[in-house]
């Protein structure tokens, strides 16, 4: 069983890392929201294999611990250039009707599998955007989860918002269907930066949006914040800090652009010389992670922030803290159900992912079968390198006598090609390795993201289709 991620010492103090070690780490990388990354997910693993793992679930009856949702919400009214999410944009709402039609049928066919009306503590709609919906549709998508599923009280129920879609009278509404979390796009306050990624949200919008919320009662509000975008520089970006710092969420998630025009084609529409180079990149983040500092926010790990009262920095300092495909969560490791078009799930010991397109999804679901289209059943090294490679993300720390008695391995002979893979790292005053344990530096955690692909024994293989480490 993966190890959780447990409280580390804080906030990295460090300068920006050098200019020949950003040059040496100016390479691709997984973000390790799963291990193995869904690049490894085979078409060998299907609805079929999907299924059996659900019934493996049922037949552990009661010690089975809450599922967590996701629900895919693929519709966007305009396209943002820098995204790279599986989106279908488009400006016609009677979409969502038959979506949502399909939507309730891969709801009947999961439930049948897990055999009962399973306990849901989480429940999360990302996208797209999911606003897209109506107020009665929203109404409509949570009345027919709850058909299927027991969602307990005190859950945690969050969805993504676009500002541009929302007003004072919808977040009421969000409210009053259960919504108890709320996560705002922002990505960049500053106009020229919002015009060069297509996406006009003036500030002012967002302040009084979220003063709204805040007077309904909503908890731990997130704002998504974007560097490395284009016509992004050291002084544009300091400035939208600072007025994040004024709005001051509840949780901050800072994510770096990672510019893959050859997978997306809206990132072709961004002009590649006006991004900024991997330097100004990662003194924008050394920067971030200061001015969020002295505003009193806990560096929860990468690229999330809390506000010391919020559950989240709660769980880190209570070692529950743990990675999973949103980034890092509160909830325990469990299982997670995924609803719609190209949506991850994970149940057991393996990942399933739906069809990427609306038409083969509403196909398979036309014949009466789950839309799985490709996943992995881990093996017992997947699940021995994930529990390593999410303490080093969520953590920091790796403690060897705590990982080999929990997968029965000697772990300094097991990892020995990792070890010595890890000491140039050492040498560069990136990581600490003791007789007992690994510790990512203060300097290490702007390239905490490289230290865990030391224990990726795939990445070793592929690393063309992911962003840059800085």
């Amino acid at each position: 069983m993966t190890q959780p991620c447990t409280a580390s010492t804080g906030l990295p103090d460090a300068a920006p890392l050098s200019a020949a070690v950003l040059r040496q780490f100016d390479v691709a990388g997984p973000r390790y929201t799963s291990y193995p990354t869904a690049d490894r997910f085979i078409e060998a693993f299907g609805a079929d294999e999907y299924a059996a793992a659900l019934r493996e679930r049922r037949d552990a009856g009661a010690s089975a611990p809450p599922l967590s949702l996701y629900v895919h919400i693929p519709f966007c009214e305009s396209l943002c250039y820098y995204c790279a999410c599986n989106k279908v944009v488009t400006r016609h709402h009677e979409r969502a009707t038959q979506y949502l039609a399909y939507l309730a049928r891969e709801t009947r066919l999961q439930a049948a599998q897990l055999g009962r009306r399973a306990a849901v503590s989480q429940l999360h709609l990302g996208g797209g955007t999911p606003t897209f919906l109506s107020d009665a549709e929203l109404g409509e998508l949570l009345a027919m989860l709850r058909e299927s599923f027991d969602f307990i009280p005190g859950g945690e129920w969050s969805i993504e918002i676009d500002p541009r879609t929302v007003d004072a009278a919808r977040l009421a509404s969000l409210a009053a269907l259960g919504f108890n979390r709320l996560s705002f796009g922002v990505q960049d306050f500053d106009p020229q930066v919002q015009k060069a990624v297509h996406r006009i949200q003036p500030a002012h919008q967002v302040f009084g949006l979220m003063a709204d919320a805040r007077a309904l009662g909503f908890k731990s509000i997130n704002a998504d914040l974007i560097y490395g975008l284009p016509r992004q520089n050291d002084a544009s970006f300091e400035r939208t800090m600072a007025q994040v710092c004024e709005l001051r969420p509840d949780r901050i998630a800072l994510y770096a652009y990672a510019h893959l025009p050859e997978r997306f084609k809206p990132q072709r529409r961004i002009a590649a010389d006006e991004l900024p180079d991997a330097a100004a990149r990662v003194r924008m983040l050394s920067r971030a992670i200061a001015t969020l500092s002295d505003a009193g926010y806990v560096y929860i790990g990468m690229d999330h922030f809390a506000l010391p009262d919020d559950p989240l920095a709660m769980a880190k300092r209570q070692g529950r803290l743990q990675r999973d495909f949103q980034g890092y969560s509160t909830q325990p490791e469990g299982d997670l159900v995924a609803l719609g078009v190209s949506a991850i799930g994970r149940i057991g010991a393996s990942y399933s992912q739906n069809a990427k397109t609306l038409d083969t999804y509403y196909d398979l679901l036309g014949q009466g079968r789950l839309p799985v289209v490709r996943g992995l059943a881990l093996s017992r090294d997947d699940v021995l390198r994930r529990a390593v490679i999410m303490a080093v993300m969520c953590r920091g720390r790796v403690v060897f006598d705590a990982i080999g008695e929990a997968h029965r391995i000697d772990f300094r002979h097991y990892f020995a090609a990792e070890f010595a893979a890890l000491g140039p790292l050492a040498a560069q005053g990136l990581v600490r390795v003791s007789d007992h344990d690994i510790e990512v530096t203060a300097e290490g955690w702007f390239v905490v993201r490289a230290i865990a692909m030391v224990f990726d024994r795939y990445c070793r293989e592929n690393r063309t289709r992911f962003s840059r480490v800085v």
